[in-house]
This record gives structure tokens, C-alpha cells and sequence, in this order.
């Protein structure tokens, strides 16, 4: 373009100079003048004036000055006001000066005007001008090279931008939502660029929020459900095995029966969905905070209203100050949920329980505690897929994949109350995680056992 431009400037002017020796010599100054301005239009850098300046010709007196750049227009001839007016006019300005003429070129650099003078002493302005012509010729054969090498690299990078782009949407469109591109080329593609950016972020956040919103959707499944199976529980025998019954009995018994089946196969497809979305949840989101208290207080909302249908005495402590954790408010209530509803689940109803939470030595504990028969083998109970009761193990299953995402573990021991005691530990974000023992964060008795966890 800036070819382009000096050409449409230079070839006017030289077929309008005519046949007499001024208009020649004031055209060689123009060509002068126009290497020292094509330099200005690629770069200030003096250094390269200074090249552009020393090409323009031999004789140092008659060589370009630029005004506006620093201290090298001192030794110019040209006055305050003829520069002025070049600046204000922006065109060339030809004044006359002793012993010759001054041609006032400005170059439009930014927020300032710089200006080429070309001195042409009376000397030169009656030689011929045949030379010149040669010159003006391969100053625009230079320039026209110059804008074929520019408008190749500016061409190589627009292409390489618009490759990267297509990859990149060939990977979205096949369900890689973690590429990215890096914005470059010409501005419009960098836009693109960037836009893309924002795009796949926004994707991935909607996947997020989709898979969060189905997860906490079975996560309120599951906490009613609870209320189900014990009230299907409650009913009477569904074994048919054993005695006559007339057909009105043998259909209610089945009844209860498939009620009782299908509250299982219920129970069993939401763990499996809670599972899934979570996992997906997690890997794609990362690490998240919560506090610890808000979720424990928010979660005995709905377990003390249940807690007070089957008279069961209950109490929270601990849970009135903020403690935050590192896991998802989701992920913890799910673990809390699934540790308190073995305690419905497996232990008489009027059975007493608990959920203390405390802080100490690096670690955040939740202790859940209930008055019930206790677990025989907590070793075999916190295996994954294991459980005393004849259940799949998946509550303590949930509530030790949460406490090992926190860099924490999960216990079984026996509970002030009596019977079981489940501690999670999490580790403390605004302490320095060490290894201690658990017994002083929730006043247990020193000498009790540590369950060990499998990894799996």
C-alpha cells in the first residue's frame, strides 16, 4: 500500500516537470526526498533514516534533513514557518533560499508531522534531466518490490491464521472443547481469533452447568427417595413362601414386594447417574470451594424434618462459623446425604445421631456419630462395593471419593453415642495440610483405631 501510494505520488509529479532544467532538478529533489519518506513509512527507527538518507546521494550538502524526528533537522536551511505551513498544508512546499531552492515534504507519522527537506542549489537546477528519469524509475521499480515482499508476508500470515481457525473448529465440531488458537494475522482474523477463544470457554462452562444441573437433579431424587424406602420398609412382609394366603393377600404381598423392587432399581439408576455426572463434572470444571457449615446446616434441613417423623433425637454442632473445603458444595452434600442415609437406613427409627464439625492441625472434619448397633468390620464396610448390611457400599463409597479429592480420608470407629462414627477429613485450604491424628479434631478417646482406606 505504501507503494502504491509513493508511485501515485511520483508519477504525476515527474510527467508534469516539462522540459525545463527547474522542473527537472526540483524532481530529482522529489526523488530524493520520496526514499527518505518510503523509509519514514516503514519505520522511524533512525538508524534506518539514516540508511535512507545516505542512499538519497553523494554530496552531503544537498542530502535530505528531517525535520520532527529529534535533533537532525538543526542543520536544515528551512525556516520555522516554511516548516510550519508544509505541516499545516500537508503537500509539498518548494521556497526559495539563498543559493537555491528548498523542497518541504511532510510525512504524516501518528500524532505528529515529520518533514523531508531536499535542498537543490542553483547549480543543479539548469542541468538536464535525463539522469533523473533513471532514478525515479528504479525508485519505483524498489518500491514496487518492496510492496510485492510485504503483501506476501501479510498474505502467509493471513493464511496460516485461517488454517489454524479451521483446525480448530474441526476439533470443536469433533468434541475436543479444551483446543484453543492462538490469535494472529491481520487484525480481523486476530478478532476471530479471539472470538473463538470465547466461544469454546462458553461451551465448555454450558457442558459444565448441563451436567451440574442433571447431577444435582438426581441429588434431589435420591434425598426423597430415602423417604420412600422407608416407608416401604415399614410395611408389612412381602414373602409369599411361607404359609396360605388367599389371592387378595398373595396380590397385596407382591405389590409390596415390586414396590420395594422398584425403590431399589430407582436408588441403584440414580447412584449410577449422580456417579457419572459428577466425574464429568470434575474433570471438566476442576478444583471448586464450598463451606462446610452452610452445606451441613443446609443438608439437616431435610433430615431433621425426617429425623422428627421416626422420633429420632438429633443435634449439630460446630456448623456456625464459615470453613471452607476444597470440593464442590455438590459433591459434599452428595457424601453427607449418602453418610446420614445409612443411618436411617440400617439403624431402628428413634435412633439418636449426630454431625459435628470442627478444624484443626491442617484438616476439616465431619463427623456423623448415631446411637445404633454399630459396624462390625469397618475395614470390609469401607471397601468399595462391600457392606455389613448387604447394600452395594456406595454411601461410604461417595463419602470417601469426596474426602480423597480433598486430600483427606475417611474412618469408621466406635461413636460416643454407641454405635457407628464415620469422621470425613478434608484438608484445610488456608492451613498447611500435615499428617495427625484425627482423635483431638473430634475429642475422641486416644488410642482408638484408624481405619485404613483403600485407594481404588
Amino acid at each position: 500500500m505504501c507503494a502504491l501510494v509513493a508511485l501515485a505520488f511520483l508519477v504525476p509529479l515527474a510527467t508534469g516537470l516539462g522540459d525545463r532544467a527547474r522542473d527537472e532538478a526540483i524532481a530529482d529533489a522529489a526523488r530524493r526526498s520520496a526514499l527518505v519518506t518510503g523509509a519514514l513509512a516503514v519505520s522511524t527507527d533512525p538508524a534506518v533514516v539514516q540508511r535512507a538518507v545516505a542512499a538519497s546521494g553523494d554530496d552531503p550538502a544537498t542530502r535530505p534533513v528531517v525535520h520532527g524526528l529529534g535533533a537532525d533537522g538543526s542543520a536544515g536551511r528551512a525556516g520555522g514557518a516554511d516548516l510550519e505551513r508544509a505541516r499545516a498544508e500537508r503537500r509539498s512546499v518548494v521556497v526559495d533560499v539563498d543559493g537555491g531552492v528548498l523542497r518541504l515534504d511532510p510525512v504524516v507519522l501518528g500524532d505528529r508531522t515529520a518533514v523531508v527537506e531536499v535542498f537543490v542549489p542553483e547549480s543543479a537546477l539548469d542541468e538536464g534531466a535525463g539522469g533523473r528519469w533513471l532514478l525515479l524509475l528504479g525508485v519505483a521499480a524498489a518500491l514496487v518490490g518492496a510492496a510485492v515482499l510485504v503483501v506476501d508476508r501479510v498474505a502467509a500470515r493471513a493464511v496460516d491464521s485461517a488454517r489454524g481457525l479451521v483446525r480448530a473448529a474441526l476439533a470443536i465440531g469433533d468434541g475436543d472443547l479444551a483446543v484453543r488458537v492462538e490469535p494472529s494475522g491481520p487484525r480481523e482474523l486476530a478478532e476471530a481469533g479471539y472470538a473463538f477463544n470465547r466461544m469454546a470457554d462458553r461451551m465448555v462452562a454450558a457442558r459444565t452447568d448441563d451436567r451440574e444441573l442433571v447431577a444435582d437433579l438426581s441429588h434431589r431424587l435420591r434425598t426423597p427417595l430415602t423417604v420412600l424406602r422407608l416407608d416401604a420398609e415399614a410395611l408389612e412382609s412381602d414373602d409369599t413362601s411361607v404359609g396360605s394366603f388367599s389371592e387378595a393377600e398373595l396380590d397385596r404381598r407382591r405389590g409390596i414386594r415390586r414396590i420395594r423392587q422398584a425403590i431399589v432399581t430407582l436408588e441403584g439408576e440414580i447412584d449410577v447417574l449422580i456417579k457419572t455426572t459428577r466425574k464429568a463434572v470434575t474433570h471438566e470444571a476442576g478444583p471448586a470451594m464450598c463451606d462446610v457449615s452452610e452445606v451441613v446446616r443446609d443438608r439437616m434441613v431435610f433430615w431433621a424434618a425426617l429425623a422428627g417423623d421416626q422420633n429420632r433425637p438429633h443435634r449439630v454442632t460446630g456448623a456456625q462459623l464459615r470453613i471452607p473445603a476444597p470440593v464442590p458444595r455438590a459433591e459434599l452434600a452428595a457424601a453427607l446425604d449418602a453418610v446420614i442415609g445409612n443411618v436411617f437406613r440400617y439403624t431402628p427409627q428413634g435412633t439418636a445421631f449426630e454431625v459435628a464439625v470442627s478444624r484443626r492441625d491442617g484438616y476439616v472434619a465431619i463427623r456423623i456419630d448415631d446411637a445404633g448397633p454399630g459396624i462390625a468390620n469397618p475395614d470390609r464396610a469401607l471397601r468399595r462395593g462391600a457392606s455389613d448390611q448387604g447394600s452395594t457400599g456406595l454411601g461410604l463409597d461417595i463419602a470417601k471419593r469426596v474426602a480423597l479429592q480433598a486430600n483427606g480420608s475417611v474412618s469408621i470407629d466406635r461413636a460416643r453415642l454407641g454405635g457407628a462414627s464415620v469422621v470425613m477429613l478434608l484438608a484445610d485450604p488456608e492451613a498447611t495440610p500435615r499428617q495427625v491424628s484425627r482423635f483431638g479434631l473430634v475429642g475422641r478417646a486416644v488410642g482408638r483405631r484408624k481405619s485404613s482406606l483403600d485407594p481404588d
